[in-house]
């Protein structure tokens, strides 16, 4: 029998590394939708191409401390298994806002959570900066996109201007003496921005001890590609401009882009090398401790499944609400958005204006009049939200991205009062063809309004948690601009202050 006992004892160690291979593992069976959705976005769009090197860059990095490794025993760290939980529970959250950031970034945090509490805190701060590393493999930074395009479209007319070109200007259009340019999102520098990002914070791992000078660099590979792409937006239009249009107005165009950016950040890491510090190879050189594994002190069985079983539990914490919601929620009966109750006529349509959002489960498109007043009433109501039909979305515009016959002016948030209450509202100026508008618009979720994306989000997100559904519509009420952007405000006052509570009798009668 001791035999047995010895022979079973001198096999634990080999079992831990099966119980942490299959711990490591599980992350990527359970959530392997979301692992897919990264990878899809990895291919289609070019801005992230290059978050196909982020793990195996993460894995060469561990693999340099292989040495170090070998000489630390496993150990459990079971506090690990709290940021693992409230990661499953983001991930759910993502999921009910349709977020699929969110659940990306989740997926990350439950696998560096994972490694943590099946390895211990010894292991996990040798290989820090590897598992934080994966971070950058979440496709994130399209929120950046509108700022970037005003900053460029900031920065080119104010070049221009230096310069002594004539520029007038319309939202990110402008025209110039030899024709018209707009900074749209492949001008936004996004793509510079990420990829710069990605590369600083490598380079600075690798090159300097100091923390200071680590996030003075990462810094710089922030601020140096945002001033670069408004260099390289101004030096296209020169070229433009001198060139009669004959040049930069093509393929040509983006291939300039690249060239100036692959520049730019060879010339900043060649000043980075300046300031390399010269121990810092000998920080990354392999130097094994005293090793700590001793077969005479395996870890024991049952905390160690009692550990994977918790693992696995938190794990699957998202996903079993998820998939419990999913049963509860029963199908309900087609949905017609009636008449709104207005004080105001009915009127004849003064515009073919329509927003450029998602499309949801019923529209409601009126015109009203009133002692000469126009307004346009136009809602779209979401139910049963997922991919391609939501409510909050960046892909939700309030023009159409391309070949547009409106052109945005000025966008806005405002905050107005209305028959005794707050609403807050984003305001828009448009100009077309057949005469300008000026648009007010907001949600309504969970039986109440808001403007703010995120506290949308967050509102759909506690609705379907309280089983109230994800019922959620998008409201916009517009008028011709006229002369006085002001006087246009005052006749959707107007309106809103008359008719407001009848939208919102309407839109919570619709609710389920």
């Amino acid at each position: 029998m001791r035999p047995a006992s010895l022979s079973f004892t001198a096999r634990l160690p080999s079992l831990h590394t099966m119980l942490i291979v299959v711990a490591l593992a599980a992350p990527f069976i359970i959530f392997w939708d979301t692992l897919l959705s990264m990878v899809e976005i990895w291919d289609r769009s070019e801005t992230f191409t290059h978050q196909y090197l982020i793990m195996p860059i993460s894995l060469w990095l561990i693999w340099r401390k292989r040495s170090t490794l070998r000489a630390l025993r496993p150990t459990l760290f079971v506090p690990a298994l709290i940021p693992l939980a409230l990661c499953s529970f983001g991930w759910l959250l993502g999921g009910l806002a349709d977020v699929e950031v969110i659940k990306q970034f989740a997926f990350v945090g439950m696998l560096i959570s994972t490694v943590v509490t099946v390895t211990g805190l010894r292991i996990a701060k040798v290989i820090a900066f590897p598992l934080l590393f994966l971070l950058l493999a979440v496709p994130f930074g399209e929120i950046f996109i509108g700022p970037l395009i005003e900053f460029t479209a900031n920065f080119t007319i104010a070049a221009l201007k230096l310069t002594g070109i004539p520029v007038w200007r319309e939202g990110a259009t402008f025209v110039i003496p030899s024709g018209r340019w707009s900074v749209v999102e492949a001008c936004s520098g996004v793509r510079y921005l990420i990829a710069s990002v990605t590369l600083g914070v490598l380079y600075a791992h690798m090159s300097y001890r100091s923390n200071w000078r680590k996030a003075a660099f990462v810094l710089v590979s922030i601020v140096v590609p945002v001033i670069a792409n408004g260099l390289r937006a101004y030096m296209i239009v020169m070229i433009g401009h001198l060139s009669s249009m004959q040049l930069a107005v093509g393929v040509d165009h983006l291939i300039y882009g690249w060239l100036f950016f692959g520049l730019v950040m060879f010339l900043m890491f060649w000043i980075g090398n300046f300031w390399v510090d010269p121990d810092a190879t000998l920080k990354h050189a392999e130097t094994p401790p005293t090793p700590t594994l001793s077969p005479a002190d395996p870890m024991r069985l049952g905390p160690l499944l009692l550990c994977l079983l918790a693992t696995l539990a938190c794990l699957g914490i998202g996903p079993i609400y998820a998939s419990y919601m999913a049963r509860a929620d029963t199908a309900s009966a087609p949905l017609a958005l009636t008449q709104v109750q207005s004080s105001w006529n009915d009127g004849k349509a003064f515009s073919d204006w329509m927003p450029d959002f998602h499309p949801g489960v019923a529209d409601l498109n009126r015109f009203y009049q009133h002692d000469g007043q126009q307004v346009g009433l136009f809602l779209r109501y979401y139910r049963n939200q997922h991919p391609g039909a939501t409510l909050v979305s960046s892909v939700n515009r309030i023009l159409i991205e391309k070949h547009s016959p409106w052109t945005l002016v000025d966008s806005d948030i405002r905050s107005e009062t209305l028959s005794g209450r707050q609403l807050q509202l984003r305001e828009e100026i448009i100009k077309g063809p057949k005469g300008d508008l000026l648009i007010w618009h907001w949600y309504w979720i969970d039986r109440g309004f808001v403007e703010n994306d995120y506290l949308a989000k967050l509102l759909q997100s506690k609705s379907q948690l309280e089983m109230h559904g994800d019922d959620g519509a998008a409201l916009f009420a517009y008028t011709p601009l006229g002369e006085h952007a002001e006087q246009a405000r005052q006749v959707l006052r107007n309106y809103l202050s008359e008719n407001l509570a009848s939208i919102e009798a309407t839109l919570n009668n619709s609710q389920r």
